[in-house]
Parts: structure tokens; C-alpha cells; sequence
């Protein structure tokens, strides 16, 4: 009896904080339809800054609570929702995704910046892990009952706010139709604003109470993974309900303890299987739940990509191979592998372009899928002894046909999911993967065989060997990888210029109007599922090659997250998004800060600056991603289209071309250093069209174009220069006239009637009372 009430205990004390934290998704996603990827590092940060106030600095409790609570979590909240959620109108719902996953890996690197995870750090609960009191022969601490009244409280006040009060029915109508709440006399901005900085002041009350309970020690990523757990308790909601919210959390919670203290002994996997069961709620409630109708008309967003020929993508892949050479002239050995595993992540980041550049369709742990594939690769795949050992090509086909069938299997049952809910699924079977699968380093036996999953917790995984081609060499490797990423580019571009592809990109812009011509929408789902998991299992088992041994931590969520987001930034509708996106998420950041580490050891004098710098880098992809909600088409897409008017200015090209041909010669013969040359390179080709437009502005943006923002001399017009409405705006800022005392331009005359010769344009004096007049008459 006392473990019942033990375990009893616990659950519904884990259950109370699962239960705050949903609350705040639910309460921002009812306020701003975006679901906030975030909300377990704004958790996180909050908890940091608590303990740093009452801890570090020796704040009292209430004050450091009151600061928190009262100062910082409302105001991260409406940061958040200033600065970038409201920018996030008419984007796709995989850009809405991306800038919150941003924000969270942001906030987990700003936090090792500020405190250092090496060091330890603990909280207590509140009045002391002494302050207990007995309850039916189990103890139970204060603080475990401040998370039961926090919980009710906060669940019956948010209840009774959505439900009792005209504010709360304002919350409820700014997504549903914000312009007729403007209409009704409310603001749609400060009510969001509002919602947002409750439900950060939420997040952080959880990270609070939940610290002390899961242990006491302060570890970025581990907090922000424990309170993403609350995802499921939202989700029974259904993002909507309060109670149903509640009445989730609880069951997370008592399932979770029960589990641990019931399981039979014998289950080697009990832990695994704890950690991993909000995920598994989570998905099984996404499949159980009831769904939205089909979309009957394609949401209009600002994500816009140009599909080449096939022509086309065959020469630029020739150019691929042939500058990733060149290049490689230019590198160490060690550097050869590090752009090695860049490009492997680049062949992974492909499945994202076929599933969500084309598709519409989201994967947020493409790396799950290659997991699979190293796992049956390093068992059946591997042939040989020591040093000698290589992967067989059979082992990989292999490798790469079980991930795509685990896609299938993983999509059979999420066909009926679209948009967010699709994404919280994948990204719940990611979970359930690294927690229950990739954990499991202990021997299993099964009619009377004995086997490992994910052996010894590291998987060595030897380079390939087909014939001739022996991957051992890392020249080799790398051009064979590249050759890889090519090929599969090429493939993709005529795919998507097929029937298939077209039938694809019917369904990501109206899954309703796609089935109402005949088109299967589940034979679509099912196969670009299993091409998408396919190719990331390919990616997957040459990255572990490459890297030489893997361990559960390489195939994180994390990192699938930070892949999708550089990709989205870099432009998922494009192949060459895909490269740019792997290379950055696989080595690009790292090796920058690498960089600058390396650096303020070597320049004692400028250590602090150099550190800063590596800082900085390391928060950077997260800033980039959150820029994306003002470029939802990405990098590659910019690019593109400011290189498309340069096609009348061939000089500008050619003096390009040549600066980068000279700064290569130079790199290539010792002269100049190579970090020189990829600053050169970098700084030409996104300044190229700029200067396109200073040197040659009537080729790069037409006679028109270029005549309109020439600079007037007030002095000709109306002898050279003939008057227009533009023409005299702009004669007006050259001569630092204020718009207000302009004349206003006379009324165009009406058709078939011609204007009075001698109507005079009012001065605006003689304007001045009919103003009065009119706005009297108004009032």
C-alpha cells in the first residue's frame, strides 16, 4: 500500500508539472495558431536564470521567484512574439516549425555560453528537501504539493478565463479572424502579446518546480527534452481543451511512475521504456485522435521555388563534382574527412527536399531513418577482420531497403496526419528511437539467438569497397560521396518535372482538389515516405563511415532538428538548398568555432575576443533560422533571383569569375591562406549583384527600373526630365521638402468630361478649413 501511494504521488506530482507546461502550448497556440518548438528551452532558460539569482547571487526565494515569474518569463514571451512570431503570417506551417526550433536550439547554445555545462549545478525544493510530511505512509515534500495547487490553480484559471471572461473569448478570435476582432474595437497584436508572455511565465514556473523533482541537477539539453514531454498531455486537448489538457498529464504522469515501480525485474529495458512513453503517447494519440477535413483551396504563402530542367541540373552537378575537387586540392586530410561527413549530411537533408520541398509532407528526424540503416548495416553488412574490414554493397542496398520500409511502416499509420500533427509525430517517433532503441546496449535472446541492438553503446563502421572502388582512401570518399549527391540531385529534378512530381506538387497545394481529380493521396504519402526514408538510411550509413564509429548521440533529435531548420534556410524546394543545408548542419558551425577556439590558444592577447567570436558562431545558425520568417523561400532562392538579372550584364560575371579564378591560383600556390580565399570567395558572390547594379544598373534592371532610381537634378525637369507623380516626390526629397506640404494632386477627370483649363490646384492654406469643415461634420 505504501508503494501504490508512493508511485501515486509521484505520477500526479509529474503529471501537475506536465500539466503547467501544456497549458502554456495550448494557450499560444489557441492566441497565434503556432506551436511553440520552444517551449521546453524557454523552461530551460528560466530555470537557469532562477537558479543564477537564488543561487549564484544569493537573491532570497521569493524575490528570485518574483523576478522570474514576474519580470523575465513575460517578457521573453512577448519578445518572442514581437520580435518574430507575428512576422509569421502567411508562411507555410513548416516555416512556422523551423523558427520555433530555431529559438529552441538558440536558447539551449545561449545557455552553455552563460553557464558552462561542465559545471554542476543544483536546485533545491522549495523549504528544503527536509520539508516533508507523511501521507497514508509515503512522504510527500512541500514542494510536491506546491506543484498539486499550482497546477489546479493554474488549470482552473485558465478554464474559467477562456470560458468567463470577455478577455479570454478575444484570445479565442484573434487566429479564428483577427481582422473582425480589429472591427469590434480589440487589438489582435496586444492580446497575442499578451498570451504569449503568460504562457513563457508558465513554461518557466514548470522548469522550476520540475528540477528538483527529475533530480535537482541543471542540464540544458535534459530539461528541455524533459518538459518537450508535455507535448502529449497537450495534444490530448487537442491544443484546445484545458481539462482534457489536464486530465493527459496526470495520465503521463501516474503511467510513468507506475510503469517503474511495476515492471517485472526481468525487463532489462524498463528505464528506456519510462523515458520513452510520453512519445509514445504522443504519436498514438496523434493516429487515435480525429483529424481536420482535406484543405479544399491552396493556402496562398510566400514560399516560392524554381524548378530547373533537367539540362540544367545535370551540368550544375558536373560543376559540383568539379569544384568540390578543386577545393579538395586545396585541403589536409583531416579536412577532407570533415567535408566528407558535411556532404553525407547533405544526401540526408535530399529526403527533407523530396518529402517537404516537393511533398509538403514533414519528417522532423530524418537521422532516425538513418540510425536504421547503420544498425542492419553494421550486422549483416560488415565483411572481414581488423583493419581490413569493409562494408559490403549488398549490406548497404540492404541497409537502405529496411529504412525505407520502416518509412512506410512509420507513414502507414500518420497517412491520415497532415501540417503540425504529421511533424509532432515524426519528430515522437525520433524520440522514441534514441531513447528506446538506441539506448538498448545490452544482450537480448530470442528463439535461442542472442544479439545486441546498438552494441556496446558505439557502432565501428568500416568505409565501403565495391570492386576497384575502395573507400579506405579519403580523396576517394569524398568524390564518391559528392558523385552520390549528384546523381540523386539529378534524379530528383527530373522526378519532380515527371507526372509524379506534378502529382506530388498537386497534393501540397490542395490535398482536396489532388483527390477530387483521382489522385490516390495515399499511394502518394506511402511512396515519397519510402523514398524520403531511403535516402536519408543512404546518407545515414555513409555518414557513419565516414565518421569511423557512431554512438547513439550522433542520430539525436537535436541534430535532425538543426538539419531541417539550416535546410529550410537555405531553401528546402531546392537540391542545392539540400547541400548547402547539410554541409552547414553536418560541419560548417562546428568547424568555425573549432576555428576560433584554436585561435585564442594560439593569440593569448586576443583570447576573450576569439572566444567571443566562436560564441557567437555557435549561436548563429539558430539566428539565422529565426530570420527565415522573412525569407520563407531561403538563401538559395535570393541568390537565384538576384543572379537572374546579372544575365544581361556578362562583364560583371566574368570580372566575378576572375577574382575568384585569381584567388584560388593563390590559395593553390601557398600565397594566400585558404580562409582568405573562402572570405574572397563568399564576400564575391553575394556582393557580385550589388555591384551589378552600381556599374551596369540598365542591364541589371532594365531601362525603366533604372531611370527611376537615378538621382534628379531639380534643375531639368520640366526641360529634360518631363514631370510625373514620381518625378516630383522625388524633386521633393532632393530638396528636403516634408511630404505634408505638398500639393495634393488634382482629381482625375471623370470619363468622356475634360478638365477645366483654368482649375487651379488649392494651396494648402486655402485647404485648411474645408479639413475643419469636413471633420466637424464627421463628429
Amino acid at each position: 500500500m505504501d508503494t501504490f501511494v508512493t508511485f501515486t504521488i509521484l505520477g500526479l506530482v509529474l503529471g501537475s508539472v506536465y500539466a503547467i507546461a501544456a497549458s502554456g502550448l495550448v494557450l499560444t497556440y489557441n492566441t497565434s495558431g503556432i506551436f511553440n518548438f520552444a517551449h521546453g528551452a524557454q523552461a530551460m532558460l528560466g530555470a537557469f536564470v532562477y537558479w543564477q539569482l537564488s543561487v549564484g547571487w544569493g537573491v532570497p526565494t521569493p524575490i528570485a521567484l518574483l523576478l522570474v515569474l514576474g519580470v523575465f518569463g513575460p517578457l521573453m514571451g512577448l519578445g518572442l512574439y514581437v520580435l518574430i512570431m507575428r512576422g509569421l503570417r502567411d508562411t507555410a506551417e513548416v516555416t512556422k516549425i523551423v523558427v520555433t526550433v530555431s529559438i529552441m536550439l538558440g536558447m539551449l547554445f545561449l545557455s552553455q555560453w552563460f553557464w558552462h555545462p561542465e559545471d554542476p549545478r543544483t536546485l533545491r525544493m522549495f523549504f528544503g528537501d527536509d520539508a516533508a510530511f507523511s501521507f497514508f505512509g509515503a512522504t510527500v515534500h512541500v514542494h510536491e504539493l506546491l506543484c498539486l495547487i499550482a497546477a489546479v490553480a493554474i488549470a482552473v484559471g485558465l478554464r474559467l478565463l477562456f470560458t468567463r471572461t470577455r478577455m479570454g473569448a478575444t484570445m479565442r478570435g484573434v487566429v479564428d479572424d483577427p481582422d473582425l476582432l480589429r472591427l469590434s474595437g480589440h487589438n489582435p497584436e496586444r492580446i497575442a502579446g499578451f498570451s504569449w508572455a503568460l504562457s513563457s511565465m508558465l513554461a518557466v514556473l514548470a522548469g522550476i518546480l520540475i528540477t528538483p523533482i527529475s533530480g535537482g541537477t541543471l542540464e540544458a539539453n535534459l530539461l528541455t527534452l524533459l518538459v518537450i514531454d508535455a507535448f502529449a498531455a497537450a495534444m490530448f486537448g487537442r491544443l484546445r481543451s484545458i481539462p482534457r489538457t489536464f486530465v493527459g498529464a496526470l495520465v503521463l504522469g501516474l503511467a510513468g511512475t507506475y510503469l517503474l515501480g511495476y515492471a517485472p525485474a526481468t525487463w532489462t529495458w524498463t528505464s528506456n521504456l519510462r523515458v520513452s512513453l510520453p512519445m509514445i503517447a504522443l504519436f498514438v494519440v496523434l493516429i487515435v485522435l480525429p483529424q481536420d477535413r482535406l484543405r479544399g483551396a491552396a493556402v496562398r504563402t510566400r514560399e516560392r521555388y524554381h524548378v530547373p530542367s533537367v539540362r540544367k541540373a545535370v551540368g550544375w552537378a558536373v560543376a559540383l563534382v568539379v569544384i568540390v575537387y578543386l577545393i579538395r586540392l586545396l585541403m589536409v586530410e583531416s579536412a577532407i574527412t570533415t567535408l566528407t561527413i558535411g556532404v553525407c549530411f547533405a544526401i540526408v537533408a535530399l529526403s527533407l527536399t523530396l518529402l517537404t520541398g516537393y511533398a509538403g509532407e514533414m519528417n522532423l528526424a530524418p537521422l532516425s531513418f538513418g540510425a536504421i540503416a547503420t544498425i542492419v548495416v553494421y550486422h549483416v553488412g560488415i565483411t572481414g577482420t581488423g583493419l581490413a574490414q569493409r562494408l559490403t554493397i549488398v549490406g548497404v542496398i540492404l541497409g537502405v531497403i529496411v529504412a525505407a520500409l520502416v518509412g512506410g511502416l512509420v507513414a502507414l499509420p500518420a497517412l491520415r496526419l497532415r501540417g503540425l500533427y504529421l511533424a509532432l509525430a515524426t519528430m515522437a517517433f525520433g524520440v522514441f528511437l534514441s531513447n528506446m532503441v538506441l539506448r538498448d546496449t545490452t544482450e537480448h535472446e530470442l528463439f535461442g539467438l542472442r544479439f545486441s541492438i546498438f552494441t556496446g553503446g558505439t557502432l565501428v563502421i568500416p568505409p565501403l569497397r565495391v570492386g576497384p572502388l575502395d573507400l579506405a582512401d579519403p580523396t576517394t570518399f569524398l568524390m564518391t560521396v559528392t558523385a552520390v549527391f549528384a546523381v540523386l540531385g539529378v534524379a530528383l529534378v527530373a522526378l519532380r518535372n515527371s507526372g509524379y512530381g506534378r502529382r506530388l506538387t498537386a497534393m501540397k497545394d490542395s490535398p482536396a482538389a489532388s483527390a477530387m481529380l483521382g489522385q490516390s493521396l495515399v499511394k502518394l504519402k506511402l511512396s515519397v515516405f519510402v523514398l524520403s526514408a531511403g535516402i536519408a538510411g543512404l546518407g545515414g550509413i555513409l555518414m557513419s563511415s565516414a565518421m569511423g564509429s557512431v554512438s547513439g548521440e550522433s542520430f539525436t533529435i537535436v541534430i535532425s532538428l538543426t538539419l531541417l531548420m539550416l535546410t529550410v534556410v537555405a531553401g528546402i524546394g531546392y537540391v542545392s538548398g539540400a547541400f548547402f543545408g547539410g554541409v552547414m548542419a553536418g560541419v560548417g558551425f562546428s568547424v568555425i568555432m573549432v576555428s576560433f577556439t584554436n585561435l585564442a590558444k594560439a593569440q593569448p592577447d586576443l583570447e576573450g575576443l576569439y572566444l567571443l567570436l566562436g560564441n557567437i558562431a555557435a549561436v548563429s545558425p539558430a539566428l539565422i533560422g529565426i530570420g527565415v520568417g522573412h525569407n520563407p523561400s531561403g538563401s538559395v532562392h535570393q541568390v537565384v533571383e538576384s543572379y537572374r538579372t546579372l544575365r544581361g550584364a556578362k562583364p560583371v560575371l566574368i570580372g566575378g569569375a576572375a577574382v575568384v579564378a585569381v584567388a584560388y591560383v593563390l590559395a593553390l600556390t601557398g600565397i594566400l591562406d585558404n580562409w582568405w580565399f573562402a572570405s574572397i570567395t563568399i564576400v564575391t558572390v553575394f556582393l557580385l549583384p550589388v555591384i551589378g547594379e552600381m556599374l551596369m544598373p540598365t542591364a541589371v534592371l532594365g531601362s525603366e527600373e533604372a531611370a527611376r532610381r537615378r538621382p534628379v537634378d531639380p534643375e531639368v525637369v520640366g526641360i529634360d526630365e518631363p514631370y510625373g507623380e514620381g518625378v516630383i516626390a522625388r524633386v521633393d526629397r532632393e530638396l528636403g521638402l516634408p511630404a505634408s506640404l505638398r500639393p495634393a494632386a488634382p482629381a482625375t477627370p471623370a470619363a468622356g468630361r475634360c478638365a477645366r483649363p483654368d482649375a487651379e490646384i488649392p494651396s494648402p492654406t486655402d485647404t485648411e478649413p474645408d479639413k475643419e469643415l469636413t471633420t466637424h461634420a464627421v463628429s
